[in-house]
C-alpha cells in the first residue's frame, strides 16, 4: 500500500470517530438509566426523554450541519462536534437533576447528528473513485465498535460497582459511564488536527492551490490531477444547475423510488432497533436473570453487531442488495415474534425467602403479594410499585425480577440476538448504500436529506415510547407489535424493493425513473 493511500485511510479513520462516539452514547445510556432513572426517581415519559433527547436534537443539527459546513468548512464543524460531545459528557457526569442530565445529552445530540452527516461527506471528498466506498464503509464499522465498547464499558463499571467498593456505588456509577465519553471525544479532536481541510471545500471557495496541494499529497501528482479535473468538471455542472423543490420528489418519474426509500427509511427505526440498542440492559431485566447478567448479555448483543457487520460488508456486492434485505427482515420479523412469545409465557411470584433475601426490601410492605402467582409482567410491576413506591421499586428492579420471574430467558436471549444480527447485516448497512444508488444525481441529496430527516424522528419516537410500552403494553405485546411491523413491512418490500447490485448509476435512473 503505498503512503499517500495510508495518509487516506488514516484521514477517514479520524474522521469517522465521530461515528464511533455516536454509537459510544448510544450504548452507554441503555446501563446508565439503570442508576440515573431510579436516583431521579423518572417516570416512563421523563426516562424516555433522557434517552431520546440526543436523536432529537440530531434531526435539528442534520439539518443546519451541512449548510453550515458549506460556510465554515468541514474541518471547522467536526472540531466543534468533537467539543460538543467532550462538552456532554462533562456535563452529563455531573449532572444534578433531570434537566441538567436531558441537556447535557442534547448537546451529544447536536454533536453526533452533525457528525452522523458530516463525516461520510468528508470522506467522499478526500477519497478517489476507487476506495470511496471502503472509506466510507469505516463509519458504520466505527459506529458498532463505539456500541461495543460502551456495553463493555458499562459491564466493568457495574462489576466494580459492588457493596464493599467506596470508590463506585449505585449514586455515582452512572457518573462514570457518562463521563468515560471524554477520553475518545478528547482524543477525537487532537486528532482531528492532523486531518487537512476538505479540497472540494477550498476549491469552492476559491483556494485552489492549497486544495492542488492537499489532493497531491494524499493521492499523488498522477492521480491528483484527474481529480482535479473531475472536481472542476463537477462544481462547473453544479453552477449551472437548477435548484430542486422538496415536492418534485413525488412527482410521478419519481414517486416510486421515494416511496421505496421511505419505507426503507421508516422500517429501519420502527422495527425496534433502538429500543433495543438504548435499553438492552433494562430488557434483559425483565427476562429476570439479574442486573449482572443484563450488563454481560448487552456485551455479547454490540459483540454480534459488529461480526455481521463485516458479514454485510462482505456479502453486500456478492449477495445483492434485495435478497440480503428480504432475509435480513424476515429474520427480525421472526426473532421480534419469539421474543414475544418468550415473554408471553413468563409467570412472576415472589416467596417469603425470596424477600427476606433482598435487604433492600420491606417484607410487610408486601404482604399481599407473596406467594401470588401474576400471568402477567404489567401487572406483577404495578403491584410491586404501589407497595413500594416506584423509586424503591426502580432501584431494585433487577434484583426483584429475578427472584420473581419464572421464563425461558435463553428464548428471549435468543430472540434479541437474532434481531440484531439480522438488522446488522440488512436494515442497518444495506438502507444507506441504496438510499447512495436509487436517486438521479439531481435528486439525491434532498431524497436522501428527506428521508434522513424522517429516519431520525421516527428513531427519537421509538426511543421515546419504549419506556411508556413496557409500562403499560407489557413486554410480550411491545415485542408483538414490533414482530408485526417487520412482517408488513416484509411482505410491502417483497412487493416493492427493486435490486441495484451490479448497475451503473445511469443504468439504475433509467430503469427505475421509467418504473
Amino acid at each position: 500500500m503505498k503512503k499517500t493511500s495510508k495518509k487516506t485511510w488514516f484521514i477517514a479513520f479520524v474522521v469517522s470517530l465521530g461515528g464511533f462516539l455516536f454509537g459510544f452514547d448510544a450504548g452507554i445510556i441503555s446501563g446508565v438509566m439503570s442508576y440515573a432513572g431510579p436516583e431521579f426517581d423518572l417516570n416512563d415519559i421523563q426516562s424516555g426523554w433522557v434517552v431520546s433527547s440526543p436523536s432529537f436534537a440530531a434531526m435539528i443539527a442534520m439539518l443546519i450541519s451541512g449548510r453550515l459546513s458549506d460556510i465554515v468548512g468541514r474541518k471547522k464543524v467536526l472540531l466543534m462536534v468533537a467539543f460538543l460531545y467532550a462538552l456532554s459528557a462533562v456535563l452529563s457526569a455531573y449532572a444534578l437533576s433531570y434537566n441538567m442530565l436531558w441537556i447535557a445529552r442534547m448537546i451529544g445530540g447536536l454533536a453526533f447528528g452533525a457528525a452522523l452527516i458530516l463525516a461520510p461527506t468528508y470522506i467522499a471528498e478526500i477519497s478517489s473513485a476507487e476506495n470511496r466506498g471502503k472509506l466510507v464503509s469505516i463509519q458504520q464499522l466505527n459506529i458498532v465498535l463505539g456500541f461495543f465498547a460502551a456495553f463493555l464499558c458499562n459491564y466493568y463499571l457495574n462489576e466494580l460497582n459492588t457493596s464493599s467498593s467506596s470508590f463506585l456505588t449505585d449514586e455515582t456509577v452512572w457518573r462514570w459511564m457518562l463521563g468515560v465519553e471524554l477520553i475518545p471525544a478528547l482524543l477525537y479532536f487532537f486528532m482531528l488536527f492532523f486531518v487537512p481541510k476538505s479540497p472540494r471545500w477550498l476549491f469552492l471557495k476559491r483556494k485552489i492551490e492549497e486544495a492542488k496541494s492537499i489532493l497531491r499529497d494524499l493521492h499523488g501528482s498522477l492521480k491528483a490531477k484527474s481529480e482535479i479535473e473531475s472536481i472542476e468538471k463537477n462544481i462547473t455542472k453544479e453552477s449551472t444547475k437548477e435548484k430542486v423543490r422538496i415536492w418534485e420528489l413525488i412527482k410521478p418519474g419519481l414517486r416510486f423510488i421515494f416511496f421505496v426509500g421511505l419505507s426503507l427509511g421508516i422500517l429501519q427505526q420502527i422495527t425496534g432497533i433502538n429500543a433495543i440498542y438504548f435499553y438492552a440492559t433494562s430488557i434483559f431485566k425483565q427476562t429476570g436473570i439479574g442486573t449482572n447478567a443484563a450488563f454481560a448479555s448487552g456485551v455479547l448483543l454490540s459483540l454480534t453487531t459488529v461480526v455481521f457487520t463485516f458479514v454485510a460488508i462482505f456479502l453486500i456486492d456478492r449477495m445483492g442488495r434485495r435478497p440480503l434485505l428480504l432475509t435480513g427482515i424476515a429474520g427480525i420479523a421472526l426473532s421480534m415474534l419469539l421474543c414475544g412469545y418468550g415473554f408471553n409465557k413468563a409467570t412472576y411470584q415472589l416467596t417469603e425467602e425470596e424477600v427476606n433475601s433482598i435487604s433492600a426490601l420491606d417484607p410487610s410492605k408486601l404482604s399481599t403479594i407473596v406467594g401470588k402467582t401474576f400471568e402477567s409482567d404489567i401487572d406483577f410491576k404495578r403491584a410491586m410499585k404501589e407497595a413500594l413506591g416506584t423509586q424503591i421499586y426502580a432501584k431494585n428492579e433487577g434484583a426483584i425480577l429475578e427472584a420473581a420471574t419464572d421464563m425461558n430467558a435463553t428464548l428471549v436471549l435468543v430472540g434479541i440476538l437474532g434481531f440484531i444480527a439480522c438488522f446488522a447485516f440488512s436494515l442497518g448497512p444495506v438502507m444507506w448504500v441504496m438510499l447512495s444508488e436509487m436517486y438521479p444525481n439531481k435528486y439525491r441529496g434532498l431524497a436522501i436529506g428527506v428521508i434522513g430527516f424522517v429516519n431520525s424522528f421516527s428513531s427519537w419516537l421509538i426511543q421515546q415510547i419504549f419506556p411508556w410500552e413496557l409500562s403499560n403494553l407489557g413486554n410480550a405485546m411491545t415485542f408483538l407489535i414490533f414482530g408485526i411491523i417487520a412482517l408488513i413491512g416484509f411482505f410491502i418490500l417483497f412487493k416493492i424493493l427493486p435490486e441495484t447490485k451490479g448497475k451503473s448509476l445511469e443504468e439504475l435512473e433509467a430503469e427505475l425513473i421509467k418504473k
